[in-house]
């Protein structure tokens, strides 16, 4: 099966050697999302709301790019420095997908790249 590549301004450049988003059949997998600006390439370290917020609008963007919106995807893993901001990440989490909800896991991790506090990955279905 090809794979293809998809990548958008409108979503923050890899940090490393990996891609935004591969389409690959029927999927759209979304590589892991910090809360990197698009545009300055820095990590927006706010409260835990706001980088919820700002990778949400990475994972839309990168999503969007695939020819899709939020309402495709199937599958997220949403992981925390801190399990204790579970129920702030869900109030945001909540706003972008209203109706049916992904599948979804959550786990606290001891670090994440350049200082986050949240990153999420996402499995976009794409149909036939």
């Amino acid at each position: 099966m090809p794979k293809q590549v998809i990548a958008t301004t409108r979503g923050p450049q890899a940090i490393g050697p990996y891609s935004q988003a591969i389409k690959a059949g029927n999927f759209l997998f979304v590589s892991g999302q910090i809360p990197l600006d698009p545009a300055s390439g820095i990590v927006e370290l706010g409260d835990i709301q706001s980088q919820a917020r700002r990778v949400l609008e990475n994972i839309k963007a990168i999503v969007e790019a695939g020819g899709r919106t939020l309402d495709s995807v199937v599958r997220t893993t949403v992981f925390l420095k801190n399990l204790s901001d579970f129920n702030s990440v869900n109030e945001v989490y909540a706003t972008y997908f209203r109706e049916k909800q992904p599948a979804r896991s959550t786990v606290e991790v001891s670090s994440l790249p350049k200082g986050a506090a949240i990153e999420i990955d996402a499995l976009a279905y794409l149909g036939k």
